[in-house]
């Protein structure tokens, strides 16, 4: 099967791409001696995370218990759910759990602490920390880091943070010194809580910059990662990979012509309407448009306007195509975690045109 013989929109996957940007994350922690712990939140897949984990330990991170019960299914244990937990999802994990899952969860909250503790089947837990994000967790030196810790006594696993602020720098120096302050912030929260008695096995901090650039990671146990299997538009702009390592791109069909423009049947639910880009050098809109073999002949082709079911490429005056109504074109998008979140699966490519392989991915909740 060829991508000319697909349905459209479909999500397609270079997997020579997504094994450099693999071999290219090992490398740089294999530097700081310290394991990855991939996130599993973009890929959804049990065929990436087998790819993801060569090398390290075998624990994964995941942003929904859908993604925890099926990857648990498929023979990986050690999984950390890195969103706050709410008591009412407890039960659900302790069900996993007695199933044979290992998942560690998360919190800011001491209400929730005293849940957790007082559930018959208390999860291991991590405290997340705030190290300049402004999103969840406590600061490094907030009273409540330790007010949490007594109440969730035994059960308490550690520290996690996350540098999500790392997509506001624009340069290696910017991402190295939010990296330092990240891992400064995680290391400061576990020697506090040592000094208080308690045992903190796990240190993890990680996005895919701060994994990527960061000078020192003494003091950290794991570090979480995940756009970089994929890459982006976005990510491509704040220097974490180049833009030829995008692997994962949106496969669509010409539907219309217009003087200068292109319809084509990949619109907001096929792209997503996330528009990252437009806080960088180059707004590439919606996504930019590569040729159906994924190269950028169309020179600065980009998805101008997104409908729930249509696209509109503004074509590059120096590039003039004459596409007929059916021919293909591939998209790179913005965001790939957003854009991926749409389908349920991946075509497969190594390089070319042929489709080697299906592999499911796991949606919802």
């Amino acid at each position: 099967m060829k991508l000319t013989d697909l349905p459209t929109p479909s999500l397609v996957l270079d997997r020579g791409i997504l094994l450099h940007n693999l071999a290219t994350m090992a490398r740089a922690l294999a530097r700081h001696g310290v394991p990855l712990r991939p996130h599993m939140k973009t890929a959804k897949s049990i065929d990436v995370a087998r790819l993801a984990l060569v090398g390290q330990p075998g624990g994964i991170t995941v942003s929904t218990l859908a993604e925890a019960e099926y990857f648990s299914s498929h023979g990986i244990a050690d999984i950390l759910y890195a969103v706050g937990i709410t008591p009412q999802k407890l039960d659900q994990v302790a069900k996993l759990n007695q199933s044979g899952a290992a998942i560690i969860v998360l919190t800011d909250d001491p209400d929730t602490a005293s849940a957790i503790a007082a559930h018959p089947a208390p999860p291991r837990t991590l405290i997340e920390v705030d190290t300049g994000e402004g999103r969840g967790g406590v600061g490094p030196h907030d009273a409540a880091l330790l007010d949490i810790a007594a109440r969730l006594g035994p059960n308490l696993a550690g520290v996690m943070t996350h540098a999500g602020h790392s997509y506001a720098g624009r340069s290696i120096a910017d991402m190295a010194r939010i990296a330092e302050a990240e891992r400064h912030g995680a290391v400061r929260a576990a020697e506090r809580l040592r000094e208080a008695g308690h045992t903190v096995p796990i240190v993890s901090m990680g996005s895919s910059p701060t994994a990527l650039h960061a000078a020192s990671l003494v003091g950290i146990t794991e570090v979480r990662a995940g756009v970089y299997m994929f890459g982006d538009l976005f990510q491509a702009e704040i220097g974490t990979h180049a833009i030829e390592d995008i692997a994962m791109t949106v496969l669509t069909s010409v539907i219309g012509r217009r003087p200068g423009k292109l319809l084509v049947d990949a619109g907001g639910m096929a792209l997503s309407k996330d528009r990252s880009t437009e806080a960088t050098t180059h707004d590439y809109g919606f996504g930019l448009t590569l040729d159906i073999a994924g190269k950028p002949t169309l020179g600065n082709a980009i998805v101008r306007k997104a409908y729930q079911e249509h696209g509109v490429i503004e074509l590059d005056p120096q590039y003039p195509v004459n596409l007929p109504v059916g021919a293909k074109l591939r998209i790179a998008p913005n965001h790939t975690c957003m854009t991926a979140a749409a389908h349920d699966r991946y075509y497969v490519t190594d390089g070319d045109d042929e489709v080697v392989a299906i592999w499911p991915r796991v949606n919802g909740w």
